[in-house]
């Protein structure tokens, strides 16, 4: 590309390449910049620790990936985007052996679990039976219209998403295998759950279940931003890897800029063109707990002690509802704690060719206090072998990040927070600062396109899209931002 584009973006993570497949396709000359030696953010996948063996460094897992309506309208499949889902979508063991599971079928999850079917039923029926109606509006509407379609499940889901998950739990399920299943997915959101909305994250990603299920992208979370790249360049747009943007005066004369970014990164940019009560409300943006990670190769596949647990992708290691609160509690309150909430993923359960035969991948995290530099390689480790007993002969070889390292590796992770800023109710209703349009920032034509934006965290593309639509209307004019470009042959 020659001469000033039409549109900047920097960062090229799913929400600013999303960003910038918007603006093409409305016939723009669109350039990216990021600061790493490859586009993808958090959906990097790296050779971690020996050749052959593929590790995703942030994000595996993409049930929002198969339902968010850009990536349908993206078409996945159609760019050679390959979605593989696990037989269980996800697990909770429970310390007697048994597990609760969530399968893609709704029905047979719900038998599965016994007394609490019915409950089950009638929690998620309505949801899944609108998936693509409940989904659109939470990731479109920024909650600030009415819903027009599905307002019965709409309005169901609001009325039993904005308590805590503990109410929610123990509102709808009797046994501990059907509390404990609901905790596990609310606790994604890296939210004391015994706060508001938790209920929410929890009824979301359980929906997402049996909607569009909790697929990996085969050949690791990178294919998905390489054929973003590709898409981008097939309509004439750019990547320029290898730069960090400091000043936001290097693009001077450039219509519109969109930032996926941090808001203080923002802030640090734009230097004296913030004014000091935008600056302030930013420094009053809180961070999350950070994440400790550990990557491991594995001889073989993890001894789970239930057989379902071993054809699980994702893996909710806590023990009871109790627990679960109790783990989610204490990187809340800036304590680190013995029995954590595991989240753990086996990609090469779902997906081989993501190690050479006979091999394994594995990963785990737990949620620490913010910007925590205290090692939790042996806390995950006991939690694993709690129920798996074994799995520590089977480790070939790890590799530990810290959330300090996180935030070196993609500075959007400040203080090792993946969900770029905490998703608190107040935090998700005005995103990051209490503006009607949370995307427009102080300096003209300058725009906030990522996670720290509605609808929040999770690779779902809608930060970046909906900021590009509201740069699209304010600086060229286009009341109605155009579909994205279909994919071309070859």
């Amino acid at each position: 590309m020659n001469g000033t584009p039409d549109a900047v973006v920097v960062g090229a993570g799913p929400n600013g390449l999303a960003a910038a497949l918007r603006l093409a396709a409305a016939g723009l000359s669109v350039r990216v910049v990021e600061r790493g030696d490859r586009a993808g953010g958090g959906m990097r996948s790296e050779e971690l620790i020996r050749p052959g063996f593929l590790h995703d460094v942030c994000s595996t897992v993409h049930p929002m990936g198969a339902a968010a309506p850009f990536f349908r309208e993206f078409d996945l499949a159609s760019r050679g985007v390959r979605l593989v889902h696990p037989e269980v979508a996800y697990a909770h063991p429970l310390d007697d052996g048994r597990a609760a599971v969530s399968l893609r079928s709704l029905e047979e999850t719900a038998v599965r679990l016994g007394p609490d079917g019915p409950a089950y039923r009638r929690l998620f029926g309505p949801l899944v039976e609108r998936g693509d109606d409940v989904i659109d509006f939470f990731l479109t509407s920024q909650l600030r219209r009415l819903p027009t379609r599905s307002v019965a499940a709409i309005t169901h889901f609001g009325l039993n998403a904005l308590p805590n998950v503990s109410w929610l739990a123990r509102r709808y399920f009797d046994t501990d295998a059907g509390q404990a299943l609901i905790a596990g997915a609310a606790a994604h959101g890296m939210l004391d759950l015994r706060r508001p909305l938790t209920a929410g994250l929890g009824m979301v990603l359980g929906m997402l279940a049996h909607h569009a299920g909790w697929p990996l992208i085969e050949g690791g979370s990178q294919k998905l931003a390489d054929a973003m790249v590709t898409a981008l360049e097939q309509q004439g747009g750019e990547v320029v890897t290898g730069h960090e943007v400091t000043d936001l005066r290097e693009f001077d004369g450039v219509p519109a800029v969109l930032l996926d970014t941090s808001p203080s990164a923002f802030v640090r940019m734009a230097g004296d063109r913030v004014h000091e009560g935008y600056r302030r409300w930013v420094s009053r943006y809180k961070h999350g707990p950070g994440v400790f990670k550990v990557d491991w190769v594995l001889s073989e596949p993890v001894p789970w002690t239930n057989a379902d647990v071993r054809r699980a992708g994702t893996i909710h290691l806590a023990g009871t509802l109790e627990e679960t609160i109790a783990g989610e509690a204490a990187p809340a309150s800036g304590r680190h704690t013995d029995r954590p909430y595991v989240l753990a993923v086996q990609p090469t359960v779902p997906d081989p060719t993501r190690a050479p035969a006979g091999g394994h991948v594995f990963w785990a995290y737990v949620h620490v206090p913010h910007g925590s530099d205290v090692d939790m390689t042996d806390a995950i480790e006991r939690q694993v072998e709690r129920f798996a007993p074994g799995f520590r002969d089977t480790v070939v070889d790890r590799v530990t990040k810290s959330p300090v390292q996180m935030e070196e590796w993609n500075p959007n992770h400040v203080g090792g927070d993946i969900s770029n800023g905490e998703t608190s109710l107040r935090q998700m209703l005005a995103r990051p600062v209490p503006r009607w349009n949370t995307y427009k920032t102080p300096v003209p034509g300058t725009y906030l396109a990522s996670a720290a934006t509605p609808p929040g965290p999770a690779v779902h593309g809608a930060c970046g899209d909906n900021a590009a639509r509201v740069a699209l209307h304010e600086v060229f004019g286009m009341r109605h931002a155009p579909p994205l470009r279909p994919a071309m042959p070859g």
